[in-house]
């Protein structure tokens, strides 16, 4: 009888350097559930900078009941964290816009006050993971009337979106889709994995993130490096490219 044996074809580590930019973390010390102090805060920096990232755009959670952050409040985190990189050197451009949790509070401070954007008045915003907001549309369609625009964080993770068409559909209007790159990695669960690898798939993409709050997310993104999914991304127009 003859055997044969097949070797599984090991996937390169991806490098992350490509990407230049990365869209979407909690690195400002103490404004939110990301970094709590300075020291964690150069920490995850300085591993961004060890996996070859030039830029970072930062983006504290605004949810009025929790983090009642301001424009305010994290540009004053910014510049504290942009002085110590100074100080200590650290090769790296960091940029600050927020993470806006889709609330009565949002709907009410559009047009009353500058959002806080990034990469020509791109906003990130956030729904609950398990219940669709009221004023979904509404606060979208606000947001595009005053000339921003919209970005949907970690789409995947919503559990109310059991397949990419509610994906397709923003798109067409408009709004703009971001992934976790830990995603793909299942740390969120099996919906949020499978949901990344069809929104890649599908080329429904525009902005990958690490989505990091601690440094255990960058090391367990170092071991998502080999994801097949995660090359992928190369073949889509992402604004990492550009940011």
């Amino acid at each position: 009888m003859a055997f044969s044996f097949f070797t599984k074809k090991k996937v390169p580590k991806f490098e992350l350097s490509r990407l230049a930019a990365d869209i979407h973390s909690h690195l400002l010390p103490g404004i939110d559930d990301g970094a709590q102090n300075l020291e964690q805060s150069i920490a995850m920096i300085n591993k961004f900078v060890e996996f070859g990232f030039k830029k970072l755009v930062t983006t504290p959670h605004i949810m009025s009941d929790m983090y009642p952050n301001t424009p305010d409040t994290i540009l004053a985190a910014l510049d504290l964290v942009q002085n110590e990189i100074m100080r200590l050197n650290i090769p790296i451009v960091i940029e600050a816009a927020a993470e806006y949790f889709t609330d009565d509070y949002l709907f009410d401070i559009i047009g009353k006050e500058e959002l806080l954007t990034f990469a020509g008045k791109h906003v990130l915003f956030e729904f609950s993971f398990h219940n669709k907001p009221m004023m979904m549309d509404e606060t979208i369609f606000k947001m595009q009337a005053k000339g921003y625009k919209p970005v949907l964080a970690h789409y995947e993770r919503y559990m109310f979106f059991p397949d990419t068409k509610q994906a397709a559909d923003f798109r067409d209007r408009g709004i703009k889709i971001q992934v976790n790159i830990n995603s793909l990695s299942g740390h969120y669960g099996p919906h949020p994995k499978k949901q990344a690898e069809r929104l890649i798939e599908e080329k429904l993409v525009d902005i990958i993130g690490t989505d990091c709050h601690r440094i255990e997310h960058l090391m367990l993104l170092e071991r998502t490096l080999e994801n097949k999914y995660l090359h992928k991304i190369l073949d889509l127009d992402l604004i990492n490219f550009k940011a």
